[in-house]
Order: structure tokens, then C-alpha cells, then sequence
């Protein structure tokens, strides 16, 4: 692997005599990208320009399939890596991950990226989190001398927040399968209700605003914010901490089911009785 590499950058180093190739694959926190050397070094004194013109190929960690691996967001990376391929920033119209992202700007040492994404704070100290450089030019047109048309804009603003505004309608399904056992004497063990996976299913933009960094995306990893999972599902397994996000948000439930079987732990019918259920729980926001 190790002499494909090497001879593979030999025939794609082109005229700076890079170690690299032209063509390089990364895996970015188990998410695979395939990029230009360029685009890598597009930002000099960043992390990457570092690791791709400062470095060897031998210096940098690889996966088991010889590509350069990053222990870092796979599914952040790919607005990391759009901004290396042009220094503009375009986000979905709903993102509620720039926090996240300015946090991957500063690792990777993006300054400009960084800047951009923090929320900035007007005059009047309210915080504002829209990144469109037009907000600054319409505040300058609407303020006059005595400053209070831009008070009186700003507290617009504030009502009009991107948390209170983007915040859609839409459903967000709660399912978990749960066993417990029933003894010879009716009575229910210490097991019941044991939970062993709550799923999220819905719309990826209102699951990761619910949940935030609770949501476990590894299964569904690249799904697009306005389309829509059933892989998803919670860091924990406490469907009462699940329902308390989903209040807190917005949400209500409206409808839920729940399926069971029996079985016994062996033929003998004096035995244990261990009882395995699915259950959903259906919440809307309107």
C-alpha cells in the first residue's frame, strides 16, 4: 500500500514537487472524502496546509484502507471542505449547528471561517447568529443620529431571532423496544421497562434541533437537513429526558402505540415469563 502510495504521488505530484498526489482521500471521523491537494492548502498556516505541504505522506495517520484519517466531524467537514474550495460560506437555510462549526473553523485554524460564524453583538448588546454581510449595510441605511431607529431595529431583531423564526412545524417519532419479566407470582423484577435504544425519526433538521449533540447520527450520517431518517437515535436511553427536549421545544404529543410478545426463559411453563414490547410515541409541533 505503502509503495502504491508513493508511487502514485510520484505521477500526480505535478510542478511544486509535492509528496502528495493530486487526487487525495481522507476519512474524516469515518465519513469518506476524495479532494484536490489544492484545495487542502487553499488556506495558508491552517491545520491542513500544515499536514499537506509541511508534512510527509508518511507523517500522517492513516485508516486501514491507506487513506489520511482525521479524528474529527465527518458530517461538519463537508462545509469545512466546500469553504476550501471557493473561501465562501453557504449554509442550508436551517442550520442549527454553527456553533459546532465555528468549533471545527477554530481546530482547523480557519480564522476567516471562525470569524464568520461567531454571533456577532450590535450596539445595543443584543446577539445576532444571521452571517449575511447585508445586515450590517441595512443597519447603517436605518440608523439616524440619534441612534434610536437602530435600537428600535435591533429589538426587532430580537423578536425576529433565527431561534424563534426557524422554528418548523413538523413531527418527530420517539420509538424503544423494552423487555421485563414477569415471575411466577406476578410480580415484575428490577428489569422492567429496560430500554435499550430510543430511535428518532422525522425530519434531520428538527431532530438535530431538538436534540443537539444527544443524537447519535453514526447510522445516517450524510442525510441532508430537510430530508427525512428513521436511523437516528438518542445518546441515552431515559424516554422521560427525551420527552422533556421535546417540550422544551416546542413539541406535544399527539399519538402512540405499542406492540408486545411473550416468551419463556425455558419449556417449562412454571418459569419466568420475559415479555419484549415496541413502542412509539408521536410528537408535532404546529
Amino acid at each position: 500500500m505503502a509503495l502504491a502510495d508513493t508511487e502514485r504521488a510520484a505521477s500526480c505530484c505535478g510542478d511544486s514537487g509535492s509528496p502528495f498526489s493530486e487526487i487525495i482521500e481522507l476519512n474524516v471521523g469515518g465519513q469518506v472524502y476524495v479532494t484536490r491537494h489544492k484545495t487542502l492548502i487553499a488556506v495558508p498556516d491552517s491545520l491542513l496546509w500544515n499536514m499537506f505541504s509541511k508534512k510527509s505522506p508518511k507523517e500522517l495517520a492513516r485508516d486501514s484502507k491507506g487513506r489520511f484519517f482525521l479524528d474529527r466531524d465527518g458530517f461538519l467537514f463537508r462545509y469545512i471542505l466546500d469553504y476550501l474550495r471557493d473561501l465562501n460560506l453557504v449554509l442550508p437555510d436551517y442550520f442549527p449547528e454553527k456553533s459546532r462549526l465555528q468549533r471545527e473553523a477554530d481546530f482547523f485554524l480557519l480564522r476567516d471561517l471562525a470569524k464568520r460564524l461567531r454571533p456577532r453583538v450590535s450596539k445595543d448588546n443584543s446577539i445576532s447568529e444571521e452571517i449575511s454581510q447585508s445586515d450590517t449595510e441595512d443597519g447603517a441605511q436605518c440608523c439616524s443620529s440619534s441612534g434610536e431607529p437602530l435600537r428600535a431595529l435591533s429589538a426587532s431583531g430580537a423578536m425576529r431571532s433565527p431561534s424563534l423564526d426557524s422554528r418548523k412545524s413538523g413531527y418527530i417519532t420517539i420509538g424503544y423496544r423494552g423487555s421485563y419479566t414477569i415471575g411466577r407470582d406476578i410480580q415484575t423484577d428490577a428489569k422492567f421497562r429496560r430500554v435499550a435504544r430510543i430511535t428518532v425519526c422525522g425530519k434531520t433538521s428538527l431532530a438535530k434541533e431538538v436534540f443537539g449533540e444527544t443524537l447519535n447520527e453514526s447510522r445516517d450520517p450524510d442525510r441532508p437537513p430537510e430530508r427525512y431518517t428513521s436511523r437516528y437515535y438518542l445518546k441515552y436511553n431515559f424516554l422521560e429526558q427525551a420527552f422533556d427536549k421535546l417540550t422544551e421545544a416546542g413539541f406535544h404529543m399527539v399519538a402512540c402505540s405499542s406492540t408486545g410478545t411473550c416468551a419463556y426463559t425455558s419449556n417449562d411453563p412454571n418459569e419466568d415469563k420475559i415479555w419484549t414490547s415496541y413502542t412509539e410515541y408521536v410528537f408535532c409541533r404546529e
